[in-house]
């Protein structure tokens, strides 16, 4: 019987959405059965409540029998301690947590949940209005000798918005100039009014302690970039703090591009100062303006089609490779035949003939274009991870990529800063190798911005497509006419659609939600026509932009628009957590799944859908996961001060995802639904439970595990 009183049943009420607050659980105490949202505590709402798939239908049953309502053969006392080990009020789960994992004793345990219980129980004595400076004269007066005025709660959740806003390099006050750490002390970029330190012995002086004995950079490629400025630069520093370089691990990555799409500082001038020339753009733009000047309403894409503009613009001279036409060098095996052809033209000496001679199948792509209805991706039955804002950089691709994703695409991108130049937009556009089929999603609100950027793009970096974000709900979007709020503004939307077409290379897809509202659904009225305007691909979320994720994605009406758009591809989106979902969601007739919060939450969310089974993943390998992802962090954006903290400031973004996991091992009713916010538990082992806490102070304590 004391065992009990550590027990909480499950959740008193299925939340919807994780962001909801539940209302508070009914808690299990021995005597008669008492009523709450399920009814009567009795047998059949511990069956209602399992039947949710929360926690095992048999802790629930060992717990209730615990409560008094059990047959009384003592068969539930020995289940009663395994029970009680997984379902725990919030108290006994963060009092496990402060313990470190160490079981107290069931007296203890139970004190804790009787204090806490009568606390609850009496209601709180009434205070007296308070004025501006303190108490008022009447609430003074009423205040005994023994009596101590409340002291004001202080709220533990949320976003601690008072905080000040530090950036990364604020935290190292003295920084070393760049020169120094490049080994060119001899040629300081800023010159005498450089105010970075030169002193390498004052430098160390300062410099915080190691994280650290091991560095990745320099384990991985023989060599650290960031030399003393590295937070483990013990494990590369030889004497007289020198650079350690292992030759033979940088012979192995010499010559080879790990990332690509970089910004380069000659491409970054040329859009700052507005010499990047937009022919393609340029002409599309001027043939909407025409209506216009002819005295017409104009505002639609009107004039020459799309086909029309590709047909007249086949035969136009590439960008700075002179007047005449030329004939491009074919790239070696292997290679990037777009930038082979954007580095290397090689001018012809007659008109009319080329002097390279080919052998076996060759192609007409570098002479006639593809039309719009022709640029189509291979894709059909693929797993797609979404372009998850914040959390979908490309160290957390890099992890899903190797759990068995096999399409993925970049954060949003705001196309006005992309014009701009601005570097943090432009890293959002990063590929890694080990991304075979890769896309770019940009945002934006009218045509001239939006097309612009598609050829700034189509001429600078390597993508496979490119994806126009018509889903996004935040206000700061949709105000300004971007998002959702282009399913309102079919004008622009067209005219922003057939101009990226037209100067892009590779196909256009486009993702969007069912509508603005929550109970006015529009994409069947313009997947059409996207279909007609030329786009090559249609990513349909359940959801409106009203409901957020507070709601059920409506997958029947996605089976909807999957027969509409045919014959042209539609990958459907929302609520997939296990390989049921994907399964339920292919036989709707989409042509693909697009994967968001499923893949926040478990990772290897992929490689169950693709082995069909369910993966009681321990809490050493979840681990193992997040030390990869720490590795893959420092690697990308670097082991110095300012890489750290960024690495640290994007693990715990997606740790508050990671936290929603509920092991396997401890479901009854399989899959986890992802709209239902599990009960207190307490997990295998110490690891697990504390990769279950919500609380940031326990994710730091994640790494003395």
């Amino acid at each position: 019987m004391a065992a009990a009183a550590g027990v909480a049943p499950v959740q008193a009420r299925w939340v919807r959405g994780w962001g909801q607050r539940p209302r508070d659980p009914v808690r299990a105490r021995p005597g008669p059965a008492r009523s709450g949202p399920w009814g009567p505590l009795g047998g059949a709402g511990w069956e209602r409540a399992a039947a949710r798939g929360v926690i095992r239908a048999s802790y629930l049953r060992c717990c209730f029998m615990e409560c008094g309502s059990g047959t009384g053969d003592g068969s539930g006392s020995s289940r009663a301690v395994w029970g009680c080990r997984f379902v725990a009020s919030r108290e006994r789960f963060h009092a496990y947590l402060r313990a470190s994992g160490e079981h107290r004793d069931d007296g203890e345990a139970e004190e804790e949940e009787e204090e806490a219980g009568s606390e609850q129980s009496e209601p709180p004595a009434k205070r007296g209005r308070l004025s501006e400076h303190g108490l008022g004269a009447e609430s003074q007066e009423g205040v005994g000798e023994g009596e101590k005025v409340p002291a004001e709660r202080k709220r533990a959740r949320g976003q601690n918005k008072s905080r000040p806003c530090m950036k990364p390099n604020h935290y190292e006050k003295s920084r070393l100039c760049p020169s120094v750490t490049q080994g060119c002390t001899d040629k300081c970029y800023f010159g005498p009014r450089c105010r970075f330190l030169h002193d390498i012995s004052e430098y160390m002086a300062t410099k915080p302690a190691d994280l650290g004995h091991s560095c990745v950079l320099f384990e991985t490629f023989g060599k650290c970039i960031y030399g003393i400025t590295c937070r483990f630069a013990k494990a590369h520093l030889g004497d007289g703090y020198r650079n350690i370089i292992n030759t033979d691990l940088t012979k192995q990555w010499e010559g080879k591009s790990l990332v690509r799409n970089n910004l380069s500082k000659d491409l970054q001038h040329q859009l700052r100062k507005k010499k990047f020339s937009f022919k393609k753009a340029d002409e599309y733009l001027r043939s909407l303006a025409k209506p216009h000047k002819n005295g017409g309403k104009g505002g639609k894409a009107l004039g020459c089609s799309a086909e029309d503009l590709e047909a007249s613009n086949c035969t136009m001279p590439q960008e700075g490779l002179g007047d005449t036409s030329e004939c491009l060098v074919l790239p070696e095996e292997g290679g990037d035949p777009k930038q082979a052809a954007l580095q290397s033209p090689v001018p012809i000496e007659g008109e009319g003939e080329c002097p390279i001679k080919t052998a076996g199948l060759v192609t007409d792509e570098d002479i006639v274009k593809l039309r719009p209805r022709e640029k189509k991706l291979e894709i059909e039955g693929k797993l797609y991870l979404a372009p998850l804002t914040t959390c979908g950089n490309l160290p957390f691709r890099r992890i899903c990529k190797r759990f068995g994703a096999d399409i993925t695409c970049g954060e949003m991108a705001v196309c006005t800063n992309l014009l701009q130049g601005q570097s943090s937009e432009w890293a959002l556009l990063k590929r890694h190798h080990t991304e075979d089929i890769f896309g770019v999603q940009l945002e934006g609100a009218f045509p001239d911005t939006m097309t612009k950027c598609a050829e700034l793009l189509n001429q600078t970096i390597d993508v496979d497509f490119v994806d126009i974000n018509v889903g996004c709900p935040i206000d700061l979007v949709y105000k300004k006419g971007g998002g959702c709020a282009l399913m309102t503004r079919t004008n622009k939307f067209e005219q922003i659609v057939r101009g990226m077409n037209l100067v892009l290379d590779v196909p256009l897809t486009v993702k969007i939600r069912t509508g603005v509202q929550e109970k006015i659904n529009v994409a069947h009225k313009i997947i059409p026509k996207l279909r007609e305007w030329g786009a090559s691909m249609v990513t349909l979320h359940g959801r409106s932009r009203e409901q957020r994720y507070t709601r059920v994605a409506d997958w029947h009406y996605i089976a909807e628009c999957a027969k509409i758009a045919s014959p042209m591809p539609l990958f459907g989106n929302g609520d997939i957590l296990s390989f049921e979902d994907a399964n339920q969601a292919m036989q709707m007739g989409v042509s693909g799944i697009m994967i968001a919060r499923g893949a926040l939450i478990k990772p290897w969310l992929f490689t169950e859908i693709k082995e069909q089974r369910h993966w009681d993943i321990s809490s050493s390998e979840r681990f193992d996961i997040l030390k990869d992802f720490t590795n893959y962090g420092l690697e990308h954006w670097g082991s110095d001060t300012q890489g750290v903290e960024k690495t640290r400031k994007f693990l715990l973004e997606w740790l508050s995802f990671l936290c929603r996991y509920i092991p396997v091992g401890l479901l009854e009713h399989l899959p986890q639904k992802i709209n239902e916010r599990p009960p207190y538990y307490i997990g295998r082992d110490y690891l697990e439970t504390l990769m279950a806490s919500q609380n940031v102070d326990d994710w730091i304590k994640i790494r003395l595990a």
